[in-house]
C-alpha cells in the first residue's frame, strides 16, 4: 500500500490523540499506587467493561479467527466460544467477592486467604510467573500479528515490521501507558475499541461485497464445499458436524473430541487470561478499579455481552469472504489482511491502518499496566521494599512498565507463530481452574492445592510434549494433551488439598467476614461468626448464569442466522434472547437494593 499524506495525517493524529490522553491523566494517576493500578476505585461500569472489551480485540485477533473458519468452518471459533460460561461465572458468582476484597491486585489473594510461607511464596512465584512470563508471552504472539500486519500493509520486511513493533509501537504505547496508568488506559481503550469496531464492520462490508454480496458469497462456498468432495464440512455451520465422529472407532478424533474439551473441560479446567475460572488478571483488575458491587457486576456482564455477542460477526463474515475470494491459501490467517487491503477503498487506508494500531495498543496497554502491579505490588513492595512513600512505588511502577517493554519485545523476536503462543498458554493452565473456581466456596483449599495445581500442570505439558506421547493433527494433539493434564492436575491438587493441613481458623475468618461467600462450603467457619448473616445465593447466582450464557449464546447465533438470510429462525433466537435479558434485568434490579446496599441474601 502506497500510503498518502492523508493516511499519514490520520495515523499521526491517532498518535498524539494517545500521547495526550496520557499526559491528561498524568498527574490524577501519580498521587497513589491505588491510583495508578486501579483509578482510585471510581470507574464505571461502562468504561471499565469496554476496557476489557478492547483489552481482548487484540491485533491478532481477527487474524486467528479468520483462520479458525478458514480452516475449520464458523465452529472452528468454540476454541472461545467455550469459555463464556467462565465468563458469567464471573459476572454472577465472582464479581461481587473480588469486590469486597478490596485487593490492588489478584496475587494479593494468596495472603488474604492462605497463611504463612507457602501463601507468600504463592504470592512471589505468581507475581514473576504471570506478571514476567506469562505476560511477556501474551505480549509477544501479540506483537508477532502486528508484525504480520506491519508487513502487510507497508510491504516491508518480517525483519523491518518487527523492529517497528519493537522499537516504536511498543516503547510509545509503553511511555503513554506509564504516564497515566490505568485512567489513560481505561480512556484510550474506549477510544480504540469505537475506532476498531468501526474499521472491522467497514472490512466485513466491502470484503463481503467483493465477493458478490452475501447470498453469492453463500453461493459460492457451497460450490467450493461440493468441489472438495462429501466429507468437506460446511464453512458456515455453526456446530460441528458430529456425523463424522460418531462411532466407537472415531470418538478420539476430529470433531467430537475437540468440542467436548471445549464446552465441557476448557472453560472451567483451564487458566487463560481474560477468561480466568472466577475472574483474575486484568478482568479483576478493573472489578477493583469499579465504584462499587453494583458497577463491578455490570462491568463483567456488559464485557461477556460485547465480547462474544458484539465482536464477532464483523471478523466472520470477513473469514467467509477470504474463504470465497482466496480459496486455497498457504496461510489462511493472512486472508484477512488480503481483504481489507485489496478490498476496501484507498481513502480509509489511514484508518485501517489506524484501527490496527488500536487494537495492538490497547493490548499492549493493559497488559503493561496489568503486569507492573504484579511486579511492584506483589513482589517489590512485598518482598524488597515495604515502607516507602507512594511517590516512590509510583516511579517504580513507571520503570516496571519500561522492563516489560524491553522483555516483551526479547519474546516476540523468538516467537514462531500467532497460535503457538495461544496454544502454550492454554497447555499451561489446564487443570488448575478447579482450585480457582472452589478457593471461594470451600473453606478446606489452601496453599498447597494452587502451589501443587500450576506445578503439576506445567510438568505435565512440558513431560507430554516432550516425549510426544500423543498422534494426530494439531487441534487433536491438543484435546488429548489437555485433558490429559487436566485430569492429571485435578487429582494431584484435590489429593494434596486433604493431605495438608487447612489454614488456620483466624486467617480464614477474617476472609469469611470480609468476602461473605456462600456459607454451604463454610459451615464450619461460619460457626465461628454466629453474629454475621449467612450468605445463601449459591442457587440464585447458578439460575442467573444459566440465563446469561442463553442470552449470550442465543444472541449470538441470532444474529449469524440474520445475516445469513435466515430470518425466522434468527428472529426466534433473538426473542429468546430478549426473554433471557428481561428476566437478567429483574434479578440484578432486586439485587441493587438487596446485595449491594450491604444486605445478603438468606
Amino acid at each position: 500500500m502506497t500510503l498518502t499524506l492523508l493516511d499519514w495525517t490520520v495515523i499521526l493524529g491517532y498518535l498524539l490523540l494517545m500521547l495526550l490522553l496520557g499526559l491528561f491523566f498524568r498527574r490524577r494517576s501519580s498521587r497513589s499506587t491505588e491510583d495508578y493500578f486501579v483509578s482510585g476505585r471510581q470507574v464505571t461500569w461502562w468504561l471499565a467493561g469496554t476496557s476489557m472489551v478492547a483489552t481482548t480485540f487484540a491485533a491478532d485477533t481477527p487474524l486467528v479467527v479468520t483462520g479458525l473458519v478458514y480452516t475449520q468452518g464458523i465452529a472452528g471459533n468454540w476454541l472461545w466460544w467455550s469459555f463464556l460460561p467462565s465468563g458469567m461465572m464471573t459476572v454472577f458468582l465472582f464479581a461481587r467477592l473480588w469486590k469486597r476484597s478490596g485487593l490492588l491486585t489478584d496475587v494479593q489473594f494468596a495472603e488474604m486467604r492462605y497463611a504463612g510461607k507457602p501463601a507468600a511464596f504463592l504470592r512471589g512465584f505468581r507475581a514473576i510467573y504471570l506478571g514476567v512470563l506469562m505476560n511477556c508471552l501474551i505480549l509477544g504472539w501479540v506483537t508477532k500479528a502486528m508484525t504480520s500486519i506491519v508487513g502487510s500493509v507497508l510491504g516491508q520486511s518480517e525483519n523491518t515490521s518487527l523492529a517497528i513493533c519493537i522499537f516504536f509501537l511498543i516503547p510509545f504505547t509503553g511511555f503513554y501507558v506509564s504516564l497515566g496508568g490505568l485512567w489513560g488506559v481505561l480512556w484510550t481503550d474506549l477510544f480504540q475499541f469505537v475506532l476498531k469496531m468501526a474499521i472491522v464492520i467497514a472490512v466485513a462490508y466491502y470484503g463481503v461485497k467483493a465477493a458478490g454480496g452475501m447470498s453469492a458469497m453463500l453461493a459460492k462456498l457451497a460450490v467450493l464445499r461440493a468441489v472438495a468432495g462429501p466429507q468437506a464440512a460446511d464453512i458456515t455451520a455453526m456446530l460441528p458436524d458430529f456425523s463424522r465422529g460418531l462411532t466407537t472407532e472415531a470418538l478420539w478424533t476430529l470433531p467430537v473430541l475437540t468440542f467436548v474439551v471445549h464446552l465441557c473441560v476448557q472453560w472451567w479446567a483451564f487458566w487463560y487470561p481474560g477468561s480466568e475460572p472466577g475472574g483474575g488478571g486484568y478482568i479483576a483488575q478493573r472489578i477493583f478499579s469499579a465504584k462499587d458491587e453494583r458497577h463491578g457486576l455490570l462491568s463483567v456482564l456488559w464485557f461477556n455481552i460485547a465480547h462474544y455477542a458484539v465482536r464477532p460477526w464483523p471478523w466472520i463474515l470477513t473469514a467467509l469472504a477470504a474463504a470465497a475470494l482466496y480459496p486455497g491459501l498457504a496461510h489462511p490467517e493472512s486472508g484477512y489482511m488480503l481483504v481489507a487491503i485489496r478490498t476496501m477503498p484507498h481513502a480509509l487506508r489511514g484508518i485501517l491502518i489506524a484501527g490496527f494500531m488500536a487494537a495492538f495498543m490497547s493490548t499492549i496497554a493493559t497488559q503493561l499496566n496489568w503486569g507492573s502491579s504484579y511486579l511492584v505490588e506483589d513482589f517489590y513492595r512485598r518482598f524488597m521494599r515495604r515502607n516507602a512513600s507512594e511517590k516512590h512505588y509510583v516511579n517504580i511502577s513507571r520503570i516496571a512498565t519500561l522492563l516489560l517493554v524491553a522483555v516483551s519485545a526479547l519474546v516476540s523476536a523468538r516467537l514462531a507463530t500467532i497460535s503457538q503462543g495461544w496454544e502454550a498458554v492454554l497447555e499451561v493452565g489446564a487443570g488448575t481452574g478447579g482450585v480457582y473456581l472452589l478457593r471461594w466456596y470451600w473453606w478446606r483449599v489452601n496453599a498447597w492445592s494452587e502451589i501443587s495445581a500450576m506445578a503439576t500442570a506445567l510438568g505435565m505439558t512440558l513431560g507430554l510434549h516432550q516425549w510426544h506421547i500423543f498422534r494426530g493433527i494439531a487441534p487433536v494433539i491438543f484435546a488429548k494433551t489437555s485433558l490429559a493434564t487436566t485430569g492429571v492436575t485435578t487429582a494431584v491438587w484435590v489429593i494434596v488439598t486433604l493431605l495438608t493441613p487447612a489454614e488456620p481458623d483466624d486467617v480464614l475468618l477474617r476472609f469469611y467476614r470480609k468476602v461473605r461467600p456462600h456459607v454451604t462450603g463454610w459451615r464450619r467457619i461460619a460457626a465461628l461468626a454466629p453474629e454475621l448473616p449467612q450468605t445463601r445465593d449459591l442457587g440464585r447466582n447458578l439460575l442467573a448464569w444459566m440465563l446469561g450464557c442463553a442470552m449470550v449464546y442465543a444472541t449470538l447465533f441470532g444474529v449469524g442466522k440474520i445475516c445469513f438470510g435466515k430470518i425466522g429462525v434468527g428472529s426466534l433466537l433473538l426473542g429468546l434472547a430478549a426473554v433471557c435479558a428481561g428476566l437478567l434485568y429483574r434479578d440484578i434490579v432486586q439485587r441493587v437494593s438487596g446485595t449491594f446496599t450491604g444486605g445478603v441474601i438468606d
